[in-house]
This record gives C-alpha cells, structure tokens and sequence, in this order.
C-alpha cells in the first residue's frame, strides 16, 4: 500500500476511535431521551423467554433458530493466561458446567486466543458449543485470507457465527460493501460451508452501528447478529441500549451484549461506591432483550462468578432495572467509565491499520 494510503486510513481510524463523541454525543442523546430507556416502556424491552437447565439459562439467538447460553464465554480473556493449559481448562471447564456460546477473534492476543480455544475444543468439545470469531478485513483478499487463517487456529471446518470486527469507523460500512469489499469474502465463506451465520460488532458510537444496519440494508443483507456494549451505565452516555438494541428487535437480529462490567471499569467504580454488585451488574443485562450476554473469564473463580450469576438468575422488571440504572447516572453521564467509546485505548484496528487491509 502507498505510504500516503496507509497514513489516512491511520490517521482515519484514529480520530473515529477518539471523537465520534465529541459531534455527535449531543445529536444523539437529544435524539434518544433517557426515560424511554430507564422506565423499560419501549415494547423490545421486554425480557425474551428463558429456559433453564441446571444452572446456566438458555435463549434463542435471534430469528436463526439456535439455542445459546444466555452467559457467552469472552475470547480476550482466555488469551491472556501464562499457561496455555489454564485458558484450556478455563474453556473446558465452562462448557462443561453449560456455556454454549464461545466468543473470539482473529486479532486476540496476535491469534493465540484462537489457537488456545482450537485445543480446548478437541476431544469432542466442538460439538457442543456455538463458536463464533471475528475478522478484521475490510478488503476482500484480506477477509478471505484471516477467515481461513481463524478456521485453522480453531480445528475446525466451519463457524457457526462470524462477524465483522470493530465497526468503529465511520467509513466501516462503506468499505465492507463496496466492490471488492469483505462482504464479498464473507458472502463466499457462508456459501462455502465455512460460515453459518453472519454478524457485526463495535464499540464506540450508537451511529456507526445504524450506518451499518443502514448499509446492509441497502445491499439486501440481513445480518444475523450485532454485538454491543450493554451495561448500567449506557443508558446515560451515547447508548447503544436506546438507539440499537429497538432496531434489532425490529429486524429481528440476535443482540450480543459485551462489556457487562465496562472493561473492567464500571465493575470497579460500581463496588468502590457500593451502588451495585457485580451480580445485579451482569442481572440487569440478562433482563434486556439479549441472545447472550458475553462476559470476561480469565480465571475459574471468575468462571465461578459467571455461573453464580446464571443460577441464580431472576429477571428485573422494568422498575427494577431502572432504579439500578438511575443509581449510577452521576458517574455515568459523560461516559469516564465507559473508555471504550471515549478513548482509543480497545481499539485494534485504529492502532493496527494494517490489519484492515492485509493479514
């Protein structure tokens, strides 16, 4: 690529990471008023139906059909461990004790994350999960190439979810479906066999997610899925709860809560002020119309938090979650809790651009 091309996407990338919030958070909290969120009025805020077995909870993921655990096991996390070994237990040990719904990318931890939850998945461990990763691509060759390269690190022939990874770009839609574009890959992997179900996922702006949807809508795709941050504190700051999650119940695509405990910010504030355990934290995300609610595990007795949370499980009504809410709305307003969407500190692909256009 020319080093002029490099440096505009670069330096694109960046400032959608940093600021979409300085535009446009005021446009979009005098589009979404707060009350709508909070008192749970809204028709698709209704809690969806939940079966239970054992102790985990069960949910349709969308309009695909698939039954998923409610708790989603997250990929970063289990990338992270000194011992290889560890993450493999970790995995294990989760399905075992009934998570379904495993999560991961192609950029975690430069692949090891894959590579880790490709073992663990042997010995028949494949079967009983729904495997999703993501890509980076934006380009055709380049989309092509890592869904291959994340089949491999997987040990596996085909993924039952795969999404687009870190739509934080304003030009993220554009780009996908343009000629040429990673749509085209992940169109050719899904006839292939090699894809089930397609999604999206991001973190930084309601409006860039809308564009998206806009988008696809343009090129007749419907996308199975859309990931998003879901949290306590989202509904005072740029949120992804108001603006989002209503349209995905309209259209009828499956919502994948992320970042139930801000990563790991709004967890530590929440506990330091003692307005909400992490408990009812992970309970008023179960209680939105969520397929799954992926969560952080790097360690069993976090694993043991996670399963505590499901088993004991009991949805809030709309009252509820909006007296939770409100107990965090003085720290939650201008989003200090929330960095992944006011800072550029967990966006990849604005600090590596290349992996947007190669693998």
């Amino acid at each position: 690529m020319h080093p002029s091309r490099r440096k505009f996407i670069h330096d694109s990338s960046l400032l959608a990471a940093a600021g979409l919030a300085a535009t446009h958070s005021a446009v979009a909290q005098a589009e979404s008023p707060l009350p709508t969120a909070l008192t749970g009025q809204h028709p698709s805020f209704e809690t969806p139906p939940t079966k239970r077995r054992g102790d985990m909870v069960y949910r349709e993921l969308g309009s695909t059909g698939e039954e998923v655990s409610l708790v989603g096991l997250g990929g970063s996390h289990i990338g992270q461990q000194k011992d290889p070994e560890e993450s493999i237990r970790i995995i294990r040990t989760a399905i075992d004790r009934g998570i379904t719904f495993l999560d991961n990318c192609w950029d975690y931890h430069d692949g090891e994350s894959e590579h880790r939850m490709g073992r663990a998945l042997e010995d028949g461990y494949r079967q009983k999960v729904f495997l999703m990763t993501k890509i980076d691509g934006r380009t055709k060759d380049a989309a092509a190439k890592q869904i291959d390269e994340s089949l491999e690190r997987l040990k596996t022939d085909h993924l039952d979810l795969m999404q687009f990874h870190e739509i934080i770009q304003l030009d993220a839609p554009d780009r996908i479906f343009s000629e040429g574009g990673a749509w085209e890959a992940m169109d050719a992997a899904r006839k292939a066999g090699k894809v089930r179900y397609i999604g999206f996922t991001g973190h930084k702006d309601p409006m860039v997610h809308l564009r998206m949807l806009d988008e696809a809508k343009q090129h007749k795709v419907h996308f199975d899925t859309v990931q998003m941050p879901v949290n306590v504190m989202d509904a005072h700051f740029r949120s992804f709860t108001q603006q989002v999650l209503p349209r995905l119940i309209e259209e009828k695509i499956g919502p994948l809560a992320m970042k139930p405990f801000g990563s790991p910010y709004i967890v530590k504030e929440v506990i330091r002020s003692g307005v909400a355990t992490p408990t009812e934290l992970h309970h008023y995300v179960m209680s939105l119309p969520v397929s799954v609610m992926i969560t952080g595990i790097d360690s069993l007795k976090i694993l043991d938090q996670a399963i505590e949370s499901a088993r004991t499980y009991k949805a809030l009504d709309a009252a509820a979650r909006a007296e939770l809410v409100n107990r965090v709305a003085d720290a939650a307003r201008d989003g200090k809790f929330e960095k992944y969407k006011t800072t550029a500190h967990f966006d990849g692909t604005a600090q590596h651009p290349q992996w947007l256009e190669s693998a």
